[in-house]
This record gives C-alpha cells, structure tokens and sequence, in this order.
C-alpha cells in the first residue's frame, strides 16, 4: 500500500475495512529515509509544555508526505494533551504549510477555534529556531479514602452519586436526567445540587468532594461539555464554566473539591481495583472516551480526547460530522464503528432506529453467533490492536482497561481475543510492554462515582 510516496506494509487488515492504514504504520516507514530533523512542541496552561523531536524528508518529491506527516503529529499532540500554541522548529515551506491549515479557513480550523475556546487564549502556529523544554505538571490525586467524601458522575443519560465513609460506601443513588437537550443551566446545577444533598444526607459531615464528568476540565472549570450541549454560550461562560464550583461551595461552603474527566476517573477507579498504576482507560460508547493514570498514580491534566487522535492514514476513511476531520478514533472506537461496519457485513439497520439501538441489533445477532455480526467485531479488534501500538508510543501505558457498550458481551470478548492475536503477529515489543483486559468484579465495584470520592484531598 502506497500512501503520499511512501509504502506500507501491513499484515493484519480488518476484514471489513480493506482499505483501512494503520497510522502507526505509516509513520514507521515515513522515517525509515527521513533525516532532516523537525521539532514540535505545544504549550498548553499554566506555561506547560509537550514537545516531540523528528524528522522529515525535505525534498520536494516528498513534501506532501512530510507536511501529512506533521500536521497529524500536532493534532494529535493537540488532542492528547491539549494547548493553544504550536512552535515548530525545521523546514520553513513544511511549517508555513503546516501553519495554514491550523487558521482561520484552513484545514484544521475546527482544531484551531476549539483549542482556542478551551484555553480562553488565541490559537497560534510559531515558526521558531528551537523549541522550548518540555514541561509537565502531574497531580497525584485520588486514592484518598477518609472521612466522610461525596463522590458525583455526571453522564450524559443519567447521574450517580455515592455517600463514602473512610473508602466504604454507605449510600448511592442514580437519576435519570436529560442534560445533552435542556439549554437552560439551572436545570444542571439544580440536579446537581440535589444529588450532593441526596448524599450528604447520609453521613454526619462533608470532608470533600469529587466530580467525574463529561468533558474538558481545566482548574475544576467546565471549558467544553457535550452535557452543556444546548447551553447558549453567553449563559455557558455565566452559569456552566464554573457550575461544579458553585455547586459545592453554595451546599457545603469551604471543603476541598476535584472535577476530573469521566475517562480520567475511570482510569483511576481501574488503577485503585488493579492496585497498580500506568493505566490507560478507553471507554467504547457513544464516542472514545479515554483516560491516564500516569506511572506514578497520578492524573496529568491532559485532555486525553483520543476521538479526535487520528489512527487511520487512508484517504478514504470516514469523516467525523462534528470536527469534519477523517480517519479520527471516534468512527473505530465507539457505537459509530458497529454502525459503520454493519451493512458491509450484510447487516441491514433500520434508518430509524438511534445509535444505541443500531448497535443493540448487532450485539443481538453477536449473542446469537451470527458469523456477520463476529466480522464487525474482529474488524474492531484489528484496528484497536493498531491503534494500541500508536497509542503506546504516546503513552507508554503497561495497562489498558477497554470499557463501555461496544465492549460488552460476546462481542467485546471477540475484540480483545483478535486484538490480542494482532499484536502477538505484528507488534511483538508492544504484545510484552502491555495488559490489555476487559474490567472484573473488583472494577466493578470501585464504580465511577467512589472513585471519584476518592479525588480531593481533605482538609487536616
């Protein structure tokens, strides 16, 4: 396979998806000959930074390799740890190409206007003789069992709340709420507020609380949530960015608080029932939700938004509606994926039906061993194996948790086996470096909501 002026080969395909390229695959022979070195870093809050040190071809028989090349490298840095400014250090024609699709009407201006809202600062692209150091702030939260601790999950169909007494937990509850169609705030803080007073209720005191949620948290602020989805964004910047705040001092006053990313806590609540760290957390829903817990234990701030990291180098490869860009996670990883792979395996879905009930049909025909439904899902385990080898390389993870409705039932158990199976044949380092499992009994029962308890670290 032949992509930009640079072969690929590739041993495992998804039966489903002939076509698909493995962008882990690509980027190993794009350096095989590339020995003109390229720097990039990112800079993200409160001065950190992220940087990459490689190479590219420079010549003009390769310069749309080499441009394709780092553009992918930037959004994917982008989207792993976030950050409105880019410096690029290397061949000018590259960086002045690279800059103009991260613009205003270029490219990439879904990547650059959405950066820029989420770090409240104007998104730029810097030529520049030498790239500053990296720079990094992981914070080791979580794990914190005592006293009296609320713990809240926000998700997008319903909202759980656990009362937790010294790592036990004493009461929860889950309410079915509708935050994704309701544009007016109070609604939110109002089901917020009632499911901390549903939990105090319980306990004698409140030493701390913590939030696991939706979205993009920066400071313990909302900076982007689907949850928050028809919030107007004058009443978005008033009442959501700071709603978990107000939410906890209005009921409690001062005690310590946390609010994390839901796919953050999960990677915690993974690494508290695994007592072990370096774990990487993928939830298959709705989209790909993804979270780290780094080698330390601790969470890193990153935004770790793995839908929109690219993996696929075709082409061809489905577009995502929301950010318009092809070959991004969310179409291999979530409910989209079954839906997509479905008709190609001769598996009619009525156009009437959700998602969710589209991918209910396929998980159906997979519990009654349709051999079509097994193809869908080995398709998904050959691209999870390919991604895990990508996303490997960005994180050095030794565990990853596979979570969410993709992953259950017979069909999930059929993505880990095949995935398992391809980075045996074609990754062996990464098959030795990595655990890949679907979540136990002990996972289980830390759930979401007590593990976010555990985030804040109480007052003495």
């Amino acid at each position: 396979m032949n992509h930009l002026g640079i072969d690929v080969t590739i041993k495992n395909i998804p039966p489903l998806d002939p076509g698909f390229l493995p962008l882990n695959r690509f980027y190993e022979n794009f350096l095989k000959d590339a020995n003109e070195p390229f720097d990039i870093a990112v800079e993200r809050a409160n001065g950190e930074m992220a940087n990459h040190k490689t190479f590219v071809h420079g010549t003009p028989e390769l310069f749309e390799a080499d441009v394709y090349y780092v553009e992918r490298l930037v959004k994917s840095m982008l989207w792993m740890k976030g950050g409105f400014r880019v410096y690029l250090a290397g061949n000018q024609a590259v960086c002045d190409a690279v800059a103009a699709k991260y613009a205003a009407g270029g490219q990439q201006e879904f990547d650059w206007d959405y950066m820029a809202n989420v770090f409240e600062q104007p998104f730029e692209v810097v030529r520049v003789d030498a790239i500053p150091a990296a720079k990094d702030s992981p914070k080791k939260v979580g794990g914190h069992l005592d006293g009296c601790r609320i713990g809240f999950d926000a998700g997008g169909s319903d909202r759980k709340v656990s009362a937790v007494i010294d790592g036990e937990s004493v009461y929860s509850e889950e309410v079915v709420w509708f935050p994704k169609v309701t544009a007016d705030p109070d609604y939110h803080y109002n089901g917020i507020v009632a499911a901390l007073k549903s939990a105090a209720a319980h306990m004698p005191r409140v030493d701390a609380v913590g939030v696991s949620s939706a979205g993009v948290y920066i400071n313990n602020r909302t900076m982007n949530a689907s949850l928050f989805l028809q919030v107007p964004k004058d009443l978005f910047d008033a009442k959501v960015k700071d709603i978990y705040i107000r939410a906890i001092t209005d009921t409690f006053g001062d005690v310590p608080y946390a609010v994390y990313n839901d796919g953050d806590v999960s990677a915690l609540a993974g690494a508290m029932s695994l007592n072990d760290n370096n774990v990487l957390g993928i939830a298959m829903g709705t989209s790909e939700a993804v979270g780290y817990v780094d080698e330390n234990g601790c969470i890193t701030g990153w935004l770790n938004e793995l839908a929109f990291v690219p993996v696929d180098a075709s082409p061809e490869a489905m577009r995502d509606e929301w950010s318009g860009d092809i070959g991004c996670g969310v179409k291999y990883f979530s409910q989209d994926s079954v839906i997509k792979l479905a008709p190609r395996a001769g598996i009619e879905l009525d156009e009437s039906l959700s998602p969710a009930e589209k991918l209910k049909v396929v998980q159906k025909l997979m519990e009654e061993d349709d051999p079509r439904a097994a193809q869908v899902y080995e398709s998904i385990g050959v691209y999870l194996a390919h991604a895990l080898a990508l996303y490997y390389d960005m994180y050095q993870f030794h565990h990853v948790l596979l979570l969410g409705r993709v992953m259950s039932g017979k069909g999930g158990d059929l993505i880990l086996q095949r995935c398992k199976e391809v980075l045996a044949d074609e990754y062996p380092v990464v098959n030795e470096a990595i655990l890949p499992s679907l979540p136990d009994e002990k996972f289980r029962r830390v759930g979401q909501s007590a593990a976010a308890a555990s985030l804040a670290e109480r007052k003495n």
